[in-house]
């Protein structure tokens, strides 16, 4: 199937969006301005963004764009879904650990960060619970102090909001930062690989007609923190540092991009054990020393007798 496509530089790493039908062409280069335009609003390492000056304000109740109050409704249903396993108010926590530069990530193939492993937990103080939304008078309501970061949460929010600009054509991709939300009328089947993470070849392959794929993993962005020890982008919340779970990385499948990025990162966060419960329509895990575990979708797992 013929498509349009643009590739392009945006929340700090590469995104393409594709599309096949009449008017693709043209459709894409209005996704592609409403990407940048998400970004100018989100990117927390823009001082003028309309993130960074929610983060600022004194006041409790903050008036916010349409976007930005998807972003904290976003990041309260995550908190909610994973039981603050996934917890979009750790940008204090994240900043201490060392993660300033917006373009800061490993080199590829560098060694994946590695320390003593245990499963993550949730913040007792659960900032999270405090978000709210108020669309009648277009604000968020917050505890002035408590500072959010839309992370993968944002690029998984906007996947789906630019896949549903897209749904009418016969087949399209987005793809931001590696959150994807595909589909199309025409319901083509899609190869989506999974990568390894120290850099090697694709480590597994999924097919996919529909819905999202996201991936989580602690070597995408790393760097040697304050105190000198690895450190990466993914907090574990209970303890306030960098989480080294056992997991090295996570893809999961959903229907849509924002629900596979909360369960991608639940599942690299709850630790070897815990993870394939957060999988429900399969993914991909990479533990520490490599081993790979395909989670099958539940059309692969193998049925009972006449079941």
């Amino acid at each position: 199937m013929s498509e349009s496509r643009l590739q392009f530089e945006c929340f700090g790493g590469r995104v393409e969006i594709r599309a096949g039908g009449d008017g693709a062409a043209a459709a894409l280069a209005a996704a592609r301005e409403r990407l940048f335009d998400a970004h100018r609003r989100l990117s927390r390492f823009d001082p003028g963004s309309e993130l960074s000056r929610l983060n600022r304000d004194p006041r409790t109740e903050v008036p916010a764009s349409p976007l930005l109050r998807q972003l904290v409704e976003a990041i309260a249903m995550a908190g909610e879904l994973s039981g603050g396993l996934v917890d979009g108010t750790l940008l204090r926590e994240i900043e201490r650990a060392g993660y300033a530069d917006s373009l800061r990530r490993a080199d590829r193939g560098a060694p994946i960060p590695s320390a003593p492993a245990s499963p993550a937990g949730a913040s007792a103080r659960a900032e999270w619970t405090a978000l709210a939304v108020d669309a009648e008078a277009g604000t968020v309501i917050r505890p002035p102090g408590v500072k959010i970061d839309g992370g993968g949460l944002a690029k998984g929010l906007l996947a789906d909001l630019v896949g549903a600009d897209l749904a009418r054509f016969d087949s399209f991709v987005v793809d931001c930062c590696g959150d994807l939300r595909l589909g199309g009328r025409a319901g083509a089947e899609r190869r989506v690989l999974v990568d390894d993470p120290g850099g090697g070849g694709p480590l597994a392959e999924l097919r996919l007609r529909g819905g999202g794929v996201a991936t989580s993993g602690i070597s995408r962005r790393s760097w040697t923190g304050p105190d000198g020890r690895p450190a990466h982008q993914i907090i574990d919340p209970g303890r306030g540092g960098p989480a080294f779970t056992g997991v090295v990385q996570s893809t999961a499948v959903a229907p849509s991009s924002l629900l596979a990025e909360v369960r991608a990162k639940a599942a690299l966060l709850a630790g070897p054990e815990g993870a394939v419960a957060w999988l429900p329509d399969g993914g991909v895990l990479v533990l520490d020393g490599g081993e790979v575990v395909p989670v099958p979708t539940p059309a692969e797992l193998p049925q009972a007798v006449g079941a």
